[in-house]
């Protein structure tokens, strides 16, 4: 009765176990809507493209400096007025739970570069009291902007390949882990789901 109990014990923690709850997702694992058509054939190799933008201090970043590293990544502008400023504000939230964490970032792609240039982000970082090297509010091509959050981060709809350089505006947050996987969708503008984002974050912490 011990040996079946030990056992009944150890297959029922495998079930349970708090990654059975965190998959990988690939384009197949997404709505349909939300994947270009020419990576949905791409299964769990999928990952974040190599990017490069210019962040609030003028600074060039890459990927190189989120490798090993979780974070977060989002759409935004500075002058929107409807979900952008209750999204931020709940970034606010996550930077605080790892604010003392260096494992952990946040990256907020502007979708208006054309306005949002290094001066307009500098003082959007100051008034939302972004912590710099924590959260990065990046600026760059337009194109390439786009092409992330269709292509990379599937983080937008797209009903056919002519929409791909459409304007990006979404709730949706991705939570990106250290090999550069996406682990999560959100709604940023719900408070349940900004709990569950932090719990995630805790989770991936824990995952070497």
């Amino acid at each position: 009765m011990l040996v079946f109990a030990a056992v009944f014990l150890t297959t029922a923690y495998q079930f349970l176990k708090p990654s059975e709850r965190l998959p990988v997702f690939s384009p197949a694992d997404v709505n349909p809507e939300m994947v270009d058509s020419t990576v949905q054939h791409i299964g769990r190799a999928h990952k974040i493209a190599d990017w490069s933008f210019t962040n609030q201090n003028g600074k060039k970043i890459s990927q190189r400096d989120f490798e090993g590293k979780i974070y977060v990544a989002d759409f935004f502008f500075c002058t929107c007025t409807t979900i952008c400023p209750i999204m931020t504000k709940n970034l606010g939230k996550v930077q605080a739970s790892f604010r003392d964490n260096p494992e952990v970032l946040l990256l907020s792609h502007t979708v208006m570069p054309d306005i949002d240039s290094v001066p307009v982000l500098r003082k959007y970082a100051t008034e939302k009291g972004v912590i710099d090297n924590k959260w990065h509010l990046v600026t760059g091509k337009k194109e390439d902007i786009y092409y992330l959050a269709r292509k990379s981060y599937l983080a937008v709809k797209t009903a056919n390949s002519s929409e791909l350089y459409d304007m990006v505006h979404t709730e949706n947050l991705i939570l990106v882990d250290r090999e550069r996987r996406i682990r999560g969708f959100y709604d940023g503008t719900k408070d349940a789901d900004i709990d569950r984002l932090i719990s995630d974050i805790q989770f991936l912490l824990t995952q070497k």
